[in-house]
């Protein structure tokens, strides 16, 4: 057995997690359908932290009250969207580059927003209570530890109502459904809306009593009530923790149709699909029962239920939940219907494989998401390789592979590793890289069970599934560290192997592309085989976590393990496995062959015989020994699919054919045909051989369907046309009437046979001449089967075969012999159309290939065709009484229409007018695939200053809109549509996080926060540290210090005295210095740093107490904010000693000290007290520049000036030039003399600048004190010198700065002169 999990992790949960825990809650809701509203409450037992603060998610909702064990309490509560739109917010934005940087920081800033709880409760109270009668009590030790345990848990209920819900939850009609989007269930119910919080629920739903509430969990009982109208409650109860994620809801009236053979699981859908749902279910228990005996363990949630809606009314194709999950109705389907049967059933299978991994056993991070998502694909393709097929199951994989291997180029494909997972916020499972690294987790997986064999990785699998069954300690997290040891302990694999094979396939990007030849040495009757070996990855992209640990550096060189080569010999079959995929990516290897051949005779020609050799007796048996040049029949590198890798062999054309009709497997079959299909010149052996391939009835359908592709490749004037000809006699032979030269009824009895043939049409239509156009024969024969198709007495329905049908006429090009027969296929097309109208097809499957195919037509006769006429003939389709499919077909084709006449920003445009009016949630994500594709379709030669500046910006503000935060999946699509844009990858892997462009108020996210600490600062008023947040530059800061505030002590016990803070705008500057300083002002209020924003410092001040009438401004003129770049955990003192300014009647020396302790912690302005201030307060204004230099989060380090460092450059060569003169010049008398020299001088100076500090000065600046006459002048100060200089002592870093402020009068004197030293020493802990 495997070792249990270390108590260490347990603690790294809870560093994580420090804040509230839910341990229960129930949800009470009454559903009103005719008024779209939900109302009710829902009741938590958290555990509340030692703050006294609970902060939950909740958006969309209104609250009417909230309760802590029975008691009103205090909370705050802000939505999370916001809309900010501002003109000037998007001056910025002139490009596409500048575009795409933007949309990084608004996707950034809107997922990490998302964090962040806005229902923020007051705990403290109740906590009080409690804690003070727990003091009265004397109690033993033993009850009063449990005594405390039991105090911090509260009964938080929470009374609101929903009105007319966007997102989470949907209103369709007489349909109510919820959406497992990521994180909107916050959107229905407030909760801890994070994958790390679970518990268990009670759920209480009350509805119409003609309705039906189908939830998670276990139906308990059903109450009818005795209003009139009679209304019905139904009780769900769910035992197994999961996190609000999974909590699901369906209210309409729906049809039950109980599973026949398992009481247990129970189908759902609305009464006019229920003889569909009972045809499409029917399978289900199979699959059912085949989980539950491969895991060796019952469904862990008892009762399973599956519901089918309405399309329009979902967001994706299926949302789960704890064990339920909600379908479109457009995966259900009759008994006649062929097509959708194989997809149907397997995405009901991944569902359910999803339910035990995924839903029940749950990642334990981010980086561990893969594993789950790859071991639900892993049970579904056993499901499949069991009902299904093995062949079924293997052509699935090689083609999953193949698209792998393309796509995996760059980090964002990267299964685990921080950079692809933990600050991408849950999108790496959207889009395209979603799909890619859902492929590459199971093909991960595949080739681990390859390793171990499929019984130790059942084996394996059972382990995982049994240890989160245990009833004593049950453990349903599973770690990526995790598995990796179960691959070791139970699947008894190797610890180095496993510590390659994680970082390689795991931890980096990159697929192998292996380049192979070899050559026949007869003499020695081996095989040399020479192999170069790549990766897919670019170049310039690096394994995430080479800088992390030594095993990935290892994984670069190569991959672990040897790939195996079988060679096929004339004796039989042997595998080699002595292909080593690391070190040298030049191979040279030599294989012995078993087989040898047999020594050529040269026989005389008998009497009677003929020229050619034969006997007149009888034919003589022929040795193939004796007639090849070598035993080898053909080769196959990596035979068994051990590897996701890019396989490009060189072998005779003879070879390849011998592998295509000998080869049993269909992963050989089908690379024989890809390699016969992509040569330069096509024989008639090869055309020979894929018709033979095509004809033979014992082979897997769909490699016989890449067959008949394969011929309509091959077809060609030079091959006289023999591939149109084979693929017109195969049709002809199995579906015409010889006697009368026309189809027959269509007869569909046999499946496999169906989809070749149903191909066939196709692939004729893909047939082209030297001139690029399809010859007459192919068009006569597209217009021959759809002019004659008859389907009477077919038990099977032919709505497919004629889409079919329809797309091929898209497929074909017409030439001046052709051109003719157009108007003959567009009347069909137009017959079908008004066909399909009255008679509604199959999910509107006709119309949608009818409107495909004349789109395609128009593209290709733009020349000749009016824009505005196809337009017309399309656009009544976009109706909204028309179905959802119809509809997004024709806006997908106006779209294709705008970009092939119009250009890429047109049809942009006309995108973003369609997604306004599209009014379901799926159609908006099918048309922003649909705009992301054009813009991948749009050339390299194309220039990206053809999109205009107003197109950039209506993409982002649709990106921070309404509807984006309504749909993720569209709001990723816009995202990934800018990036493209700009030439970047359709993804958040790589965005850069140091540039944040905020969408509003800097202050939002620290505001969200600073609400958490004035609720603490209630409860414990005199030990909360006051702090200062980004405050803007052009505020003043007004601080008011008593009497008994006492400075630092020591660095491990700090006094913080109660200090109040008002924040003012200064008057003193003017409209010019405000807009030269607004590209500052920015940067100092953090727009410049998305992950450090909330860093903030906790101020004491410590100085004499001096009563003071003016308040001190400072004017704007050369002001440089300085950060002090200090760590967490240190403290910074800046003194200004004895600096005495030139002022009358004032001589009093003056010393402050401030010291800034670094943390994270944040403040409302709440807390600081709305109380009038003092004038005494107002001297501390001054500080303002230093404050907004330790407390805001400037992006301008104190190095960072050009200036600077042009400055210290020629320092530095001034003291270099020195140091080499006094080595050369210490016994030279003219060099002493001169130096002599130079220090007079400057001891001249020095006297001159006393004389004139002597003497009053006339300033601008109000220089604080008790009595001020008329004639009292105040200096001015001009200029701010900052200079920096930074040392390092040891470890630790020490930042010294010298700040000095010259004040500059009228006479250019240089007086009065006052230095600041700022000092960073770390806290000695």
């Amino acid at each position: 057995m495997a070792k249990a999990r270390k108590p260490k992790n347990n603690d790294d949960a809870k560093l994580d997690h420090p804040g509230a825990v839910v341990r229960h809650q129930k949800l009470c809701l009454s559903v009103d359908l005719p008024n779209r509203r939900i109302y009710g409450y829902t009741e938590l037992e958290i555990a509340v932290p030692d703050i006294g603060i609970v902060g939950l998610h909740a958006e969309n909702l209104g609250i009417s009250s909230v309760l802590v064990d029975g008691e009103p309490s205090e909370y705050e509560y802000y939505p999370h969207y916001q809309n900010l739109d501002n003109e000037r917010r998007w001056s910025s934005v002139m490009s596409p580059a500048s575009a795409a940087g933007v949309a990084g920081s608004l996707y950034l800033s809107a997922l990490d927003r998302e964090l962040v709880p806005n229902l923020l409760i007051n705990c403290c109270k109740g906590f009080k209570v409690e804690n003070e009668s727990q003091d009265q009590l004397v109690v033993e030790n033993a009850s009063q530890s449990s005594g405390e345990v039991k105090q911090n848990v509260k009964l938080v209920r929470i009374e609101y109502w929903v009105d007319k819900a966007e997102t989470g939850i949907h209103f369709e009609d007489n349909i109510l459904h919820t959406d497992n989007q990521i994180r909107r269930a916050r959107c229905w119910f407030p909760c801890m809306d994070e994958n790390s919080q679970q518990c268990c629920y009670d759920l209480e739903f009350t509805v119409a009593h003609d309705l039906v509430a189908v939830s998670t969990g276990k139906l308990l009982y059903q109450v009818l009530s005795k209003d009139d109208p009679p209304r019905k409650t139904y009780v769900y109860r769910l035992d197994v923790p999961v996190s609000a994620w999974w909590i699901s809801l369906v209210v309409g009236p729906l049809e039950i149709f109980p599973d026949p053979q398992n009481c247990l699981i129970s189908h759902m859908c609305l009464p006019a699909y229920k003889s569909k749902l009972q045809n499409t279910v029917g399978f289900f228990y199979s699959a059912f029962s085949h989980y539950e005996e491969y895991l060796g363990a019952k469904f862990p949630f008892g009762s399973y239920k599956q519901i089918f809606i309405a399309p329009e009314m979902t967001v994706s194709s299926s949302s789960l939940g704890a064990s339920m999950s909600i379908f479109s109705s457009q995966v259900l389907h009759d008994e006649n219907i062929i097509d959708k049967t194989i997809d149907t059933r397997i995405r009901l299978a991944y569902a359910l494989a999803r339910q035990w991994f995924g839903v029940y056993i749950i990642p334990s991070g981010p980086d561990d998401e893969w594993l789950l998502d790859g071991l639900a694909g892993f049970l579904t393709d056993s499901y499949i390789k069991k009902y299904l097929g093995n062949n079924e199951a293997r052509y699935r994989r090689f083609k999953a592979n193949c698209a792998v291997c393309k796509a995996d180029d760059g980090g964002a494909t990267t299964l685990s590793s921080s950079g692809s997972c933990k600050d991408l916020y849950g999108t790496q499972s959207l889009g395209l890289y979603g799909k890619i690294r859902s492929w590459k987790s199971v093909a991960v997986l595949q080739m681990l069970e390859k390793q171990m064999g499929p019984e130790s990785f059942c084996k394996m699998l059972q382990t995982i599934v049994a240890r989160g069954l245990d009833a004593t300690q049950p453990s349903r997290t599973l770690s990526t560290k995790e598995f990796r040891h179960f691959a070791n302990k139970v699947g008894n694999l190797e610890r180095p192997f496993l510590k390659e094979f994680f970082p390689r396939w795991v931890g980096s990007c990159g697929c192998p592309v292996l380049r192979m030849g070899f050559s026949y040495n007869k003499r020695k009757n081996m095989v040399e085989l020479a192999v170069l070996r790549s990766c897919t990855a670019k170049p310039d992209v690096e394994p995430p976590n080479t800088n992390a640990d030594s095993e990935a550096r290892e994984a670069e060189v190569g991959w672990p393990g040897m790939m195996s080569i079988r060679v096929n010999e004339l004796d039989g079959m042997y595998d080699h496995p002595i292909l080593p995929m690391a070190g040298d990516s030049w191979q040279l290897l030599e294989i012995q062959c078993h087989s040898k051949l047999a020594a050529r005779r040269f026989l005389k020609p008998k009497k009677g015989s003929r020229a050619d050799g034969s006997d007149d007796n009888g034919d003589a048996a022929v040795d193939a020994r004796s007639s090849s040049e070598s035993p080898l029949l053909w080769i196959r590198a990596d035979p068994e699919m051990e590897y996701i890798a890019e396989i490009h062999f060189n072998q005779p054309v003879q070879m390849w054919v011998n592998q295509l009709e000998k080869d049993k497997d269909v992963v050989a079959q089908a690379q024989a045909i890809a390699t016969l299909e992509a040569l330069p010149e096509c024989s008639f052996a090869i055309v020979n051989a894929l018709n033979n391939f095509l004809c033979d009835s014992k082979v897997f359908w769909r490699v016989r369907i890449e067959a008949a592709f394969a011929l309509a490749t091959t077809a060609s004037e030079d091959t006289d046309w023999a591939g149109l000809l084979h693929l017109v006699k195969f049709y002809k032979g199995r579906r015409f009437d010889a006697n009368i030269g026309l189809p027959k009824p269509n007869d569909f009895r046999d499946i496999p046979e169906y989809f070749v043939l149903e191909a066939i049409p196709h692939a004729v239509a893909m047939v082209r001449g030297a001139d690029g156009k399809s010859p007459r024969e192919a068009v006569e024969f597209v217009l021959q089967l759809l002019k004659y198709n008859d389907n009477n007495g077919n038990i099977y329905s032919d709505v497919f075969w004629l889409a079919t049908l329809v797309q091929s006429i898209g497929e074909l090009e017409f030439g001046q012999q052709t051109i003719l027969l157009l108007s003959s296929l567009l009347k069909r097309i137009d017959r079908l159309l008004q066909f399909d109208r009255l008679m509604p097809s199959y999910n509107g499957i006709l119309t949608v290939s009818c409107i495909r195919t004349l789109t395609q037509i128009a593209l290709k006769f733009s020349v000749l065709i009016p824009l505005d006429r196809i337009c017309n003939l399309i656009k009544p389709f976009r109706n909204l009484k028309s179905l959802w499919q119809v509809r997004v077909e024709a806006s997908r084709a106006l779209l294709d229409l705008e970009f092939q006449y119009k250009g890429l920003n047109a049809a942009l445009s006309l995108f973003i007018e369609f997604l306004e009016e599209e009014p379901s949630l799926r159609g908006q994500t099918k048309l922003g695939m649909h705009a992301m594709r054009l813009c991948q379709m749009r050339g390299p030669t194309d220039s990206a200053d053809d999109i205009q500046s107003i197109t950039l910006v209506a993409f982002l503000r649709m990106l921070e809109g309404r509807m984006a935060f309504n749909n993720v999946f569209l709001r990723h699509y816009l995202f990934c549509i800018l990036q493209i844009f700009a030439g970047r990858p359709p993804t958040l892997y790589g965005v850069p996080r140091d540039k944040t462009f905020h969408t509003g108020d800097p202050e939002a996210r620290s505001e969200q926060e600073n609400i958490v600490l004035s609720f603490a600062a209630e409860a414990e008023p005199l030990e909360t540290p006051v702090n200062i947040t980004n405050q803007s530059p052009e505020d003043v800061a007004i601080i008011e210090v008593p009497k008994e505030a006492d400075s630092i002590s020591s660095s491990h016990e700090l006094k913080k005295p109660v200090v109040k803070i008002k924040v003012k705008h200064s008057t003193a500057t003017s409209k010019g210095d405000e807009m030269g300083n607004q590209s500052a002002a920015e940067k100092s209020q953090g727009k410049n740093n998305g992950p450090d924003r909330a860093a903030s410092s906790s101020v004491s001040v410590d100085a004499p107490q001096r009563n003071f009438t003016e308040a001190v401004s400072i004017s704007n003129h050369n002001l440089e904010e300085v950060n002090s770049c200090q760590n967490p955990g240190s403290r910074v003192t800046a003194s200004i000693g004895s600096a005495k300014l030139a002022c009358e009647g004032d001589d009093l020396g003056k010393e402050l000290q401030c010291t800034a302790d670094s943390g994270n912690v944040l403040v409302h302005p709440r807390l600081l007290g709305d109380s009038d201030l003092g004038a005494d307060a107002l001297k501390y204004a001054s500080l303002r520049s230093l404050s907004a230099a330790t407390v805001n989060d400037s992006s301008l380090a104190l190095g960072d000036s050009p200036h600077r460092k042009e400055k210290k450059a020629k320092s530095d060569k001034d003291k270099k030039r020195k140091r080499e003169d006094r080595k050369g010049h210490k016994e030279d008398s003219e060099y002493l003399e001169r130096k002599r020299l130079k220090k007079e001088k400057k001891r001249k100076e020095k006297e001159l600048a006393k004389l004139l500090n002597n003497e009053p000065s006339k300033t601008s600046m109000e220089l604080p004190s008790r009595s001020k006459g008329p004639g009292v002048k105040e200096p001015e100060f001009k200029s701010v010198t900052l200079q920096a200089k930074t040392n390092e002592v040891g470890s630790s870093n020490m930042l010294v700065t010298k700040v000095e402020a010259r004040a500059e009068t009228s006479e250019a004197s240089n007086a009065p002169r006052f230095r600041i030293k700022i000092k960073n020493k770390p806290l000695n802990r």
